[in-house]
């Protein structure tokens, strides 16, 4: 019985963690904004730097790749802007969120708080930046024009999904990394490496339907890639292209799978987090 009460007290713990950082929107919302206020105070533009520094990456890669994959700038330049834009907010949250209690030690220490206020405000910031990024992607719509149908509006429970799994990554990596502090540099080089291996720069659909068949294998390789998939359901309504239900099933297990693991990491571990950072 003593067992069966403390194993409940942790789930409590856990589930009131969350809770608790949820209901303190005003702080996290507040500390979030300071943070792109903070990055670029002294600048004249501010986090108008973010959408500039977007658009910048994107057009050059969209020109180099469009010449050597041989596809109309039309066709290259939105799909890796749009690529870009969602990888930002994924690789955002995965390599903040390795660090996310690292870099807090101090307000973990001295304020009285749900660890998960810490990871609340890590995806809000991203989300910020990710909302400012579509400034981006309203320009790319006037150059090239996007035939958008209902379906688009599939984009705004994608983007949920997608802030859903920021958190529990920013969780689940922030506590591994707190207690190994070896995790940061191995998660950044992953991220790195996986972003080469994920269909943001190169269309996927293109190596798919190749006349080569040995090439069209080969692309079949990257349905493997959970990040594929987290990235054509916002991707596709974003330019107007159809759904792929199989990727919404995947990231829906992802989810699910990664939030389970996730809390039971928070009922065991996260009263430790103070010690460890």
């Amino acid at each position: 019985m003593a067992v069966t009460n403390v194993s409940g007290g942790a789930w409590a713990a856990a589930r009131a963690d969350l809770v608790g950082g949820w209901r303190q929107r005003e702080l996290w919302g507040h500390l979030g904004w300071q943070d792109i206020r903070q990055r670029y105070r002294r600048s004249v533009l501010g986090p108008i730097w973010i959408t500039i520094s977007m658009a910048v990456t994107a057009v050059a890669l969209g020109v180099l790749y469009a010449g050597l994959f041989g596809n109309p700038l039309e066709k290259q330049l939105p799909y890796i802007l749009v690529g870009f834009i969602v990888w930002a907010f994924i690789s955002g949250c995965i390599l903040e969120g390795a660090d996310v209690f690292i870099a807090n030690e101090g307000l973990i220490k001295h304020l009285p708080a749900p660890i998960s206020v810490h990871v609340y405000r890590l995806v809000w910031r991203q989300t910020l930046l990710f909302a400012h990024n579509l400034i981006v992607y309203a320009v790319m719509l006037m150059v090239f024009p996007r035939a958008l149908h209902w379906s688009s509006l599939m984009a705004f429970p994608a983007f949920a999904l997608l802030a859903l799994n920021g958190a529990w990554v920013a969780l689940l990596f922030g506590m591994a990394s707190a207690r190994f502090r070896d995790l940061n540099p191995i998660i950044g080089s992953l991220v790195q490496l996986t972003f080469f291996l994920t269909p943001v720069v190169w269309i996927y659909d293109d190596l798919l339907n190749s006349p080569n068949p040995t090439t069209a294998e080969r692309a079949r390789i990257a349905e493997v890639n959970p990040f594929l998939h987290f990235i054509e359901i916002i991707r596709r309504p974003m330019l107007g292209e159809s759904l792929v239900w199989h990727s919404w099933v995947i990231v829906l297990a992802i989810t699910v799978v990664g939030w389970v693991v996730t809390l039971w990491a928070l009922r065991r571990y996260r009263s430790r987090v103070s010690y460890w950072v």
